[in-house]
This record gives C-alpha cells, sequence and structure tokens, in this order.
C-alpha cells in the first residue's frame, strides 16, 4: 500500500513536533494504537501507518537518518528548519563573536552544572538498581533506594533552579531544548520509579529504566555537540 502524503511523514503521523522528546514521542504512539487498534473499532491500515512510523522516531539512529535527510525545501513534509537561523551580513562577524561569548557563558554556568547533576543521577542509577534487584521486598534495600529517589529529585530541583537563571542563548535553541527535554525524561523516570516503589507494579519500573536509558542516550549526544562548537 502507497503511503498517503501524511504517512510518509512520521512526526505527522504521530501528532508529535520534531523536537518531541523519546518518551512523549512513545506516549503518543501507545495512545494512538489504543485509539486506532481494530479491537476498538479502528482499522488495519492506521496501524500499519503508526507502526511504521514508530520504527522511524522509536530508533535514536533511524531518526537522526531521518531529520538529516529530509528537508521541509524538498516538499517532503520534512522537519521545519531550526528557528535562530541567522543571514550573514557585512556586520555579521562582530555579532557572531558577541554571540559567541554570551554562548560560552550560558555554557559554563548554565549547562555544565546542570549536565553534571544530570550525570549523577542517570549514571548512579543502575548501581541503586542492581542493590535493589537482590530482594525488592527487604525493607532495607527498599529505604535505600527511595533515599536515592529522593537524593535524585533535590538535585533535579538544583538544575531546574539552574535552567532558570539565564536564558539559552538563540544560537543554541536546540542544545537548550535538548537539555531541558533530558531533564524532563529524568523526572518523569524518577515519578515512574517512585509509583513502583509504591505499588510493585513492574511496569513503572520498567517505564523508569527505559526513560533514564533514552536519557542517557540524550546527554551522551549533548555531550558530543558541545565539544563540537569548539568554543
Amino acid at each position: 500500500m502507497a503511503a498517503s502524503p501524511t504517512s510518509a511523514n512520521p512526526y505527522a503521523v504521530l501528532g508529535v513536533g520534531v523536537q518531541a522528546s523519546a518518551a512523549e514521542i512513545k506516549a503518543a504512539y501507545r495512545q494512538l494504537v489504543k485509539q486506532h487498534h481494530p479491537d476498538a473499532g479502528g482499522d488495519a491500515a492506521t496501524i500499519v501507518a503508526l507502526n511504521a512510523a514508530w520504527e522511524v522516531l522509536g530508533d535514536h539512529e533511524r531518526r537522526r537518518l531521518y531529520d538529516s535527510t529530509h528537508s521541509p525545501a524538498l516538499g517532503d513534509g520534512g522537519p521545519p528548519p531550526a528557528r535562530g537561523a541567522r543571514v550573514q551580513t557585512p556586520a555579521a562577524g562582530s555579532r557572531g563573536a558577541a554571540r559567541d561569548g554570551e554562548l560560552l557563558v550560558w555554557l559554563q554556568r548554565v549547562y555544565a552544572p546542570i549536565d553534571r547533576l544530570l550525570g549523577q543521577v542517570i549514571l548512579a542509577f543502575p548501581g541503586e538498581l542492581r542493590a535493589l534487584a537482590a530482594d525488592p521486598y527487604d525493607d532495607v534495600l527498599m529505604e535505600a533506594f527511595c533515599a536515592f529517589l529522593e537524593q535524585s529529585k533535590a538535585k533535579l530541583d538544583r538544575v531546574q533552579t539552574l535552567y532558570r537563571t539565564m536564558a539559552c542563548p538563540s544560537a543554541a535553541k536546540g542544545f537548550g531544548l535538548s537539555l531541558y527535554h533530558c531533564l524532563s525524561q529524568v523526572e518523569d523516570a524518577l515519578a515512574e520509579l517512585e509509583r513502583y516503589t509504591l505499588g510493585y507494579v513492574d511496569s513503572y519500573l520498567h517505564d523508569g529504566r527505559e526513560m533514564l536509558r533514552e536519557a542517557k542516550q540524550r546527554r551522551s549526544l549533548m555531550k558530543e555537540e558541545r565539544r563540537r562548537l569548539d568554543l
């Protein structure tokens, strides 16, 4: 079956923006599958389109490849151009230097400490989970895991404060948005993990673990992008 113009764009199929986080895409996919499942009165063609979109956007490498090869200039319904793009003028050199200086300050004062705090939460999680896995019903182990969650939430409070101290420069809006999505993923993951500690529902543990895994990948990509900025 030939893909329709809408289904050719996986973002449009799932009803999400090009800057949507992995968790947001996953949530949209799940909701639409429930809504359009044949058992709920939907049709198989829609499910096929949803699954095709998920195969692209649900995989980091496929999504990155799609984003890099689909341009709105080609009229293919790809993602819009990054906001904040500027046209060079004869005086652009001096303005560019000023923007670089502003960006460097933001990277040092906002991004660097936020990245450090997020890393403390993300990288510590596997060890904390392994300790709990020895016996999730052991009160001492569960209390230790809950203490880790509380400490992590306190760190995220500091991250939120840092994020609001200085607006991200327009030259790095995409980078700043990725940082915000990473923060949101970690916050959502901690909420899911806390729900698990209240009722031992495995789906909460699974979702929280997956969100932290995705946040770890996003953080790694941001660190690579930071190195490429060469400031």
